[in-house]
């Protein structure tokens, strides 16, 4: 396995273009990723890095969101007792969370994925902090992952009023997800 994977996605729901690389860094993985979309006709373009620990917890989120000239942005920081910091003040409704759920893209799938190392047949329920888009709030998100084979999950949410499935690839990252997402290429450096 490289030190890097970039991949590219295509939403399938309205075209956007996402492109991703994940970074086995020496103090923990990281995804840095740009999302180019249109929101109500404007182009918006969205970077976002997600800082994991060795064990693939969140431990620093940053999003950028730029539409014209104006700029929004959003920093999260999250301590030892899993207290998540938006500068000063906690953002006490996602304390004891470990994962981030970033609503833009597949890329933040990966963390449980890879953190929860589920057999087959095996399911996993965590709670995420989500970032909702356009806001950039931060709500909690229970979420659980089922391995149905060796590169295939089912995905729920939203006490299962939401259900997707889920393929990835050796990294973990997203290949194809039903009515989401797919993977047009990938680059290992």
């Amino acid at each position: 396995m490289g030190s890097e994977r970039v991949v590219l996605w295509r939403s399938l729901v309205d075209g956007s273009l996402d492109r991703c690389a994940l970074t086995m860094a020496p103090d923990g993985p990281q995804l840095r990723g740009e999302v180019v979309t249109l929101v109500d006709g404007n182009p918006v373009r969205i970077t976002y890095l997600v800082a994991c620990d060795s064990a693939w917890e969140t431990q620093h989120v940053e999003v950028t969101w730029r539409e014209g000239t104006a700029v929004r942005e959003l920093r999260l920081d999250v301590d030892n007792e899993k207290r998540w910091w938006q500068h000063e003040r906690e953002i006490e409704s996602v304390r004891g969370c470990v994962d981030v759920d970033l609503g833009i893209t597949p890329a933040t799938n990966t963390l449980p994925i890879r953190r929860l190392t589920l057999r087959e047949g095996e399911a996993g329920k965590v709670t995420a902090a989500w970032v909702l888009f356009p806001e950039l709030t931060v709500e909690p998100l229970p979420q659980t992952y089922t391995r149905l084979g060796e590169d295939t999950y089912r995905y729920e949410s939203n006490l299962r009023s939401f259900t997707a499935q889920i393929q990835v690839d050796d990294f973990g990252l997203v290949t194809w997800y039903e009515g989401g997402w797919e993977r047009v290429t990938v680059v290992d450096s």
